[in-house]
């Protein structure tokens, strides 16, 4: 059975920092993309960052430079780092596998406030 599972979210205030896991089971992940996806309160889904399988990054404006996504294939996790938090960070951070098809984890909240 494939799982995505994420950890790592929280409360933390703006300017801090946070480091999202993904833990993926059931297949191995290294030949799959691998992304980062919000959901802001009120807001659709969207994608905030990708891996592929050789290690190319790609990051939507609004995180270039603050946020970094990486990838461990040998232990299949994906990783986000976020740094420089601000408060349209705050959402629920889903990962998300693709190869010929997409699987999803539940997502892990993240909340930026003072």
């Amino acid at each position: 059975q494939v799982q995505l599972v994420e950890s790592g979210g929280g409360l933390v205030q703006p300017g801090g920092s946070l480091r999202l896991s993904c833990a993926a089971s059931g297949r191995d992940f290294s030949g799959f993309t691998m992304y980062w996806h919000r959901q802001a309160p009120g807001k659709s889904r969207e994608s905030v960052a990708y891996i592929t399988p050789g290690g190319a990054t790609t990051y939507i404006d609004s995180v270039k430079g603050r946020f970094t996504i990486s990838r461990d294939n040998a232990k299949n996790m994906l990783y986000l780092q976020m740094n420089n938090l601000k408060t349209r960070d705050t959402g629920i951070y889903y990962c998300q596998g693709v190869e010929e098809k997409g699987y999803w984890g539940k997502g892990t909240q993240v909340t930026v406030s003072l």
